[in-house]
Order: C-alpha cells, then structure tokens, then sequence
C-alpha cells in the first residue's frame, strides 16, 4: 500500500521531469533557431563542434558560481558578491604565485580558503544581526573588489601554464573544468535532494519561522550555504585563472547578475523554498547559448543585455505563475 510520502515524492519526481523537459526543450528551440537565422543570414552553421568546445571551456566559472546561488536563493537568501570573490580568491592565487613563490598546491588552498572566508562573513553578518543578505553582500561586493584592487596593484597578474592544467582537453576534448563543473552540479543535487542539510535549506526558504518553532536552529544551515557559495566562486576563480593563465583583479564583474539569471530561469524562487541545481545548470546552458547566438549574429552588448534582462523578466513572471498554481492545487486539495 502506498503511503502518502510515496504519493508525494511521485509528484515531485514528476513535476521535476517535467520541468527539467521543458527547459530542454527551450535550449534546443534556441538551438534550432540561431541555426536556421545564422544559416538564412550568412550561410555558416550555429551548430558545430568548435562553438560546442569554445563554449564548453567558458561555462564552467559561470555554473560552479551559479550552483553556489541556487542554494542561497533557495534558503531566501540572495548572494551579490560572487563576481568580486571570484576577482579577489583568484588575486590571492596570482599573488601568492607570481609574488610570493608558494608552491601552486599551497596557492590554491589560499585561494579557496579566500573565497570560503568572504562566505562565512557574509553568513555570519547576515545571521549574527538579521540583517537582508541583499544588503550584507552587496557591503562585501564593494569590499572584496576593492581588496581585489589592492592585491594585485590594479594589475593583471600573468601566471603562465604552471596553472592552466583544468583548461586542458580531457574526455571527448572537454577541459577537465567542464567535467569538475558537472561533478559539482550532481554532488549539489545530490545535497539538495537527498541529505539532511538539504531539506533544511528547502525548509528555511519556505518557511523558516516553522523551522525555528519546530526545535531547529536554522543559523547553521544559513552560514554554511554562504560558506558554500563563497568556497565555489573561489572554484571558479581557479578555473578561470587556469584557463586565462592569469589573474585579473576586474573578473567576474556582473557574475552575480549572470548566476542570478540563469538559477532563475532554471526555476529557483526568489522568494525561497523551491529550486533545483540541475535546473541551474540547464539556465547557465540557455544564457550561454543565447549570448553565443547573438554574438553570431552581430548583436552589440546593450542589445544582449536587452534580450537577456527580458528573458529574466519572463522567468520572473513565470515562477508568480508556478507558485499561484501550486497555493491552488494545495487550497484544492485542502479544502479545510
């Protein structure tokens, strides 16, 4: 006999496929059609191997940051210093490098640990005084830039190919930065969907004044995912510098904005309490595929940045509708 919990995880398994379904039907519509206009207009291919790899090689910063903001949209939370903790983590590894002559295994644990420590600030500002995460992190964007500035002199620190080894191809000429970036998107998911500290996030973002009540301190879970976001855009910056061979104190600059975009286009709630990693990766998929599109065919970057800030917008506008629909379901379920 089935119980209620198995009728319940059966329609979020569905509800996820479905979803999942639809956002890859959204990238192979894009697909097709920048093929069919490019192939109208100019007579070349969208479609080929070389855009494949180039942007395979360009994704993975853009979805270790965008996995690290899934779990703190869905806490309620929102993250807006990626981009300058992504600049500063990977200042520190260019500095420790090309100035202090550490080895490149010490380097990169500095590089991380960077990273994690602007997230445990974040986390503990936010939860130490209940104050809005928006205004905590937009405090250490400006913060961590300027750091960033100083680190490095404003200087873009050349490190050479003693870092590049992530950039470099692996299975099917992917670069094992794309695969690194793959292996964090299933452990994410794995996290957010099947452990204990997953549910809490989850718990927290619906209703974490229920959480509280309920005997759970939910200050813990808040701080490890700023930790968790933190850490991951410190990933990136190691991925970046590997494939760039330097460390730009201006990277990552809009990265938030970006990581925003595509966890809200995978479905993930600004107001907290629902999203899914996977789905991120497949948002991080659309945006890239759409700026490689416009790219081919001619757009300048305000137009870009027209066309994605609609398609925020709409995926804005299409969770208010997904969530009005699920309160109706559960009011008609529900009827006391």
């Amino acid at each position: 006999m089935s119980t209620p919990k198995d009728a319940n995880w059966r329609t979020d398994l569905v509800r996820a496929c479905l979803e999942y379904a639809a956002l890859l039907a959204v990238l192979a519509g894009l697909f097709v059609a920048f093929e069919v206009i490019i192939w109208l207009k100019s007579g070349r291919h969208f479609l080929t191997r070389s855009m494949l790899l180039v942007n395979a090689a360009q994704v993975p910063d853009a979805l270790l940051v965008a996995v690290g903001m899934t779990f703190v949209l869905i806490l309620g939370g929102i993250d807006l210093a990626v981009g300058s903790v992504l600049a500063l983590s990977g200042a520190v590894l260019g500095v420790c490098v090309t100035k202090g002559d550490w080895p490149l295994p010490l380097a990169i644990a500095a590089c991380l640990g960077t990273g994690a420590l602007c997230g445990a600030l974040n986390g503990l500002v936010t939860v130490r005084w209940r104050l809005p995460s928006f205004i905590v992190t937009l405090g250490m964007l400006e913060m961590a830039r300027g750091a960033a500035y100083l680190v490095t002199q404003r200087e873009t620190l050349y490190i050479g190919s003693a870092v590049s080894g992530m950039a470099r191809p692996a299975l099917f000429g992917l670069p094992w930065a794309f695969w690194l970036a793959l292996l964090v998107v299933a452990l994410g998911q794995f996290v957010l969907s099947r452990t204990v500290f997953g549910r809490y996030v989850v718990a927290i973002g619906t209703n974490e004044e229920a959480v509280r009540l309920s005997g759970i301190d939910p200050r813990p879970t808040k701080l490890a995912a700023f930790i968790l976001s933190g850490l991951l855009a410190a990933v990136a910056a190691l991925v970046q510098v590997s494939r760039l061979e330097s460390a730009d104190p201006n990277a990552g600059t809009g990265y938030e904005l970006q990581a925003i975009a595509a966890v809200v286009i995978g479905g993930t709630s600004l107001m907290g309490g629902r999203g899914s990693v996977v789905a991120s990766f497949l948002g991080v998929l659309i945006i890239a595929v759409l700026g490689a599109g416009l790219a081919q065919l001619g757009a300048q970057e305000p137009t870009k940045r027209l066309i994605t800030g609609g398609v925020i917008v709409a995926a804005v506008i299409a969770d208010y509708y997904r969530r009005h629909m699920a309160r109706s379901q559960a009011q008609a379920s529900n009827p006391s």
